[in-house]
């Protein structure tokens, strides 16, 4: 009778949520926390909105670099010491006390936190079989996504009875509790940790490939060459960019343009996000099965990706259109609840393309991505300002169109690297 395997794994799965989670709130907590910053300091608008800048340039530039070190390092020391920095100038932001401490505090928190997604990216590929990576990716987007359902309010109730330093300063504390844990119980590979068996190890390594673990450079001037690779990022850039309109000016939009009361719009601005938690963790799961069944990776990544895109530019516009304040709300639910089709597949496709060099291509995604996301506040505000909220949320459902050309090119059964005689490599 064969041995029955371990499924500690998902356990790790289980930190990666937590982990996501608590460097979601280690961003997100400046921004709830601007307004008694700005009372306290004499910051104005535009100090906070170079303060806010300043996280992501350094967390922007560090998503290729990120991902090299995960594929020369390992993401087990490369997400403890980032995890480490990160948390260490979040505590060290509650400190700060001028523009200049701030601006240097958050770039560097940004460099920090910049190789988690690369490193995670490693870690799903090397920790979980083939059929399992959809599942595994949704463990790290729904702790990202979890944030803007619970964070406010829990950073609000610290804020009340700490203020406003506490937050950074607990936050912060519990990143660097999470880092070690992660050190001690993520190991590089399955066969390395204590904490599993050599049944969930072999399960976990079908199919892999036999030098998945040589440290070496990713071909970046092959990659370069490659449409799908350029294709993912453009993607990406899109679905980031969509995404961070919502949680740079929703609670704005819904009090201007739908006349929601401070109270009301607190409720209304959660319903998205926890949609786009749901549908994220749900597709993950859906994604899987199909693989296993027999169904290709193109049909359950691919035509999800695109799926996601087309749900979200039509409920965009039916949402800009809508003259009924929760009718709109509504349809901005499903817009963002069906981004979690395309998020999922992103990051599963980028495991597919990727093989042995994920942490690289999943670098260069969420490069792309948080150009995006630098992208979407100020252009998204222009629109806004010169011709209106209607015109600023149609403007962003036709961007759509993009991510869903950029899908077309994604192939993800052809992987970038295949084997050829078990050590000849080409580009696909």
């Amino acid at each position: 009778m064969g041995q029955t395997k371990t499924s500690f794994r998902w356990k790790l799965a289980g930190l990666m949520f937590f982990i996501s989670f608590i460097s979601y709130m280690d961003r997100v907590n400046l921004s709830v926390a601007t307004p008694t910053i700005m009372q306290e300091l004499g910051f104005t608008k535009m100090d906070m909105g170079f303060i806010q800048t300043a996280f992501f340039v350094g967390y922007a530039l560090m998503q290729i670099p990120g991902g090299i070190m995960s594929e020369f390092w390992g993401h087990r020391r490369v997400l403890a010491i980032a995890a480490t920095w990160w948390s260490a100038f979040t505590v060290l932001t509650g400190a700060c006390s001028n523009f200049t401490s701030f601006v240097l505090a958050r770039s560097l928190f940004g460099i920090g936190e910049g190789p988690m997604a690369p490193a995670f990216g490693r870690f799903i590929y090397r920790w979980f079989n083939n059929n399992e990576k959809g599942r595994a990716s949704s463990f790290m987007l729904s702790g990202v996504f979890f944030g803007p359902v619970v964070g406010p309010t829990l950073t609000i109730l610290l804020m009340m009875n700490f203020g406003w330093r506490s937050v950074f300063i607990i936050f912060g504390g519990v990143g660097l509790l999470l880092a070690a844990l992660w050190y001690y119980l993520a190991k590089d590979t399955p066969h390395d940790s204590k904490f599993t068996n050599a049944a969930e190890a072999d399960y976990i390594e079908e199919g892999l490939m036999v030098d998945s673990d040589k440290k070496e450079l990713a071909p970046w001037r092959a990659f370069l060459g490659s449409s799908q690779f350029w294709a993912i990022g453009i993607q990406y850039f899109i679905t980031d960019y969509i995404m961070y309109v919502f949680l740079a000016w929703l609670p704005l939009y819904l009090i201007e343009a739908q006349n929601f009361s401070l109270q009301k719009m607190g409720i209304a601005a959660s319903f998205p996000w926890a949609a786009l938690c749901i549908v994220t963790a749900t597709c993950g799961y859906i994604s899987d099965k199909l693989v296993a069944s027999g169904v290709s990776r193109h049909k359950s990544r691919t035509l999800f990706g695109i799926l996601g895109l087309i749900i979200c530019c039509i409920t965009l516009y039916l949402g800009a259109v809508a003259t009924v304040p929760w009718l709109n709300v509504l349809w901005l639910t499903i817009s963002l609840g069906s981004l979690g089709l395309t998020f999922n597949a992103s990051w599963a496709a980028c495991l597919d393309i990727g093989g042995k060099f994920a942490g690289s291509i999943t670098g260069w995604m969420n490069f792309w991505g948080n150009m995006g996301g630098i992208a979407a506040p100020v252009a998204t505000a222009w629109v806004a300002t010169n011709y209106g909220w209607q015109a600023a949320i149609l403007t962003t459902a036709a961007s759509a169109v993009i991510g869903i050309v950029a899908w077309l090119a994604v192939k993800p059964d052809r992987p970038l690297v295949l084997k050829e005689n078990n050590n000849l490599e080409k580009i696909a």
